[in-house]
């Protein structure tokens, strides 16, 4: 079982969390940090069989925004200012991790990064992206 994340507290996933099978493996506020794991399932994958890179990108930036509204606990919002992404293997069916972590948390601007590991532990993409933070409001931004 996960642990509990700001979406158990604020009692539902946003629709692309739910679509991924965004589940909280780790949190620690101090560090910044957080660990997550999808669901890389065939609907994703391109003609050649692996996980569309757009997939995993959602992966990623899933990453880095929930790192970002975990540590501020739900009182900011991230919205993805400029993303760069890595593709660095394909990415087979099955589960996929991603670990997250702030590098700078100002006030109205953060910076994150990102790596996404196959079931293998091996990296297929990383990714580093700057957010605009704004105040969270869960009945406006979390549809129902």
């Amino acid at each position: 079982m996960s642990p509990p994340s700001i979406f158990d507290k604020l009692g539902r996933r946003p629709k692309v969390a739910e679509l991924v099978d965004w589940t909280l493996v780790d949190f620690d506020i101090e560090a910044q940090t957080i660990k997550l794991s999808f669901d890389g399932n065939e609907r994703f994958t391109n003609p050649a069989g692996f996980i569309h890179g757009g997939i995993l990108v959602a992966m990623l930036d899933e990453t880095m925004g929930s790192v970002i509204l975990n540590t501020t606990q739900a009182t900011m919002s991230a919205t993805t200012i400029s993303l760069a992404v890595d593709y660095v293997r394909p990415a087979r069916c099955g589960r996929l991790f991603g670990d997250g972590q702030i590098t700078s948390l100002g006030k109205s601007i953060a910076f994150v990064e990102a790596k996404l590991f196959g079931e293998d532990g091996k990296v297929v993409a990383r990714a580093t992206a700057s957010f605009k933070l704004t105040p969270f409001d869960p009945e406006t931004i979390i549809p129902h």
